[in-house]
């Protein structure tokens, strides 16, 4: 009977070699928790598709960070919804819009967290797409101006880094120059370098009222099909400024996540989208997948993919369950 020389179970056999080989390491470190904050006070208005996730008023929302800051997770992203709305999304970048006024009010009561902004124009138009219409058509180089406005805006109220979210061409240059000339040479951005149009953003439309009113977004985010551009779309945002570079969403697009990192050597983000997060959560409410072990595999494989930091309407339980 043959008998290996190399087993590799040999290191397998008990959970303290499993630990000191173990390869993908997921913390608490790598997290950051999304939000979705609305006008009002006292509201925390659950979002049907995505349980255990609010619209939130800013009195709601400071009670979160509060308890995502004693979680030791580093930081937040915020995602705002507006009271009106107009064709060029004038409200996102209002001294006295609603993620101007969450930013600072988050500053004065909440300290030593990081607060990321998304820069976009889709929750705050009234046809929903994240550029300026012209002619029936989301036209680039008009949104650029605008898109610099928002993210600037963000920056006064005290954001610690924006995320521009849109994928209009140049628009992390148009926004690093901005910074920029304003003298926020020190504010990272955390570019949506290779965002999918996917079928996993289902969810987060509904929560954040930002479903297109006609067409759909194939016309600026990418194929779901394509690679190669992805590597084309990081070195371009990489080029123009950008600190962090972002693919979303995460779990159908590993490939995309081990390829950006491999040829950039850069920080990469991933986004655990909302309907990756649904697609858990109605498994395991329907007792066919086990939440906790399910989330942590799904986490830690895209750690492994090389993502550095990432987006998950999770981090909360995760940072409980690994603290």
């Amino acid at each position: 009977m043959y008998s290996p020389v190399y087993r590799l179970r040999r290191l397998r056999q008990n959970e303290n070699f499993r630990r000191m080989i173990r390869e993908a390491k997921l913390s608490v470190d790598d997290l950051i928790m999304p939000y979705f904050v609305v006008h009002g006070k006292g509201i925390r208005q659950e979002i049907p598709s995505m349980p255990g996730n609010f619209r939130l008023s800013i009195d709601e929302l400071i009670k979160e960070v509060e308890d995502v800051k004693g979680l030791n997770i580093p930081a937040v992203l915020l995602f705002g919804i507006p009271e009106t709305k107009d064709e060029t999304g004038t409200y996102a970048y209002a001294e006295d819009g609603i993620i101007q006024q969450a930013v600072r009010a988050i500053k004065e009561r909440v300290r030593d967290i990081i607060i990321i902004t998304d820069v976009c124009l889709c929750e705050y138009t009234t046809h929903g797409h994240c550029g300026v219409i012209e002619s029936g058509e989301v036209v680039n180089d008009s949104t650029l101006e605008i898109l610099s406005l928002i993210a600037l805006s963000h920056v006064k109220a005290g954001s610690d880094m924006v995320a521009p979210s849109d994928m209009m061409d140049g628009r992390v240059g148009a926004i690093r120059r901005a910074l920029d000339e304003n003298g926020y040479k020190n504010v990272p951005i955390m570019s949506y370098a290779a965002k999918y149009a996917s079928a996993f953003y289902s969810p987060f439309r509904e929560a954040a009222e930002s479903t297109p009113a006609f067409g759909d977004r194939r016309s600026y985010q990418m194929d779901i099909a394509n690679a190669d551009e992805a590597l084309r779309e990081a070195r371009l945002d990489i080029d123009e400024g950008a600190d962090i570079i972002m693919i979303k969403p995460a779990l159908s697009y590993l490939d995309v996540i081990y390829r950006v990192k491999n040829q950039f050597g850069y920080p990469v983000a991933a986004y655990n989208v909302s309907g990756e997060f649904a697609m858990i959560k109605s498994a395991a409410s329907s007792g066919l997948i086990d939440e906790k072990k399910t989330v942590l595999e799904i986490l830690t494989s895209i750690k492994r993919a090389g993502a550095d930091v990432i987006i998950t309407y999770f981090a909360k339980d995760v940072a409980e369950w690994i603290s």
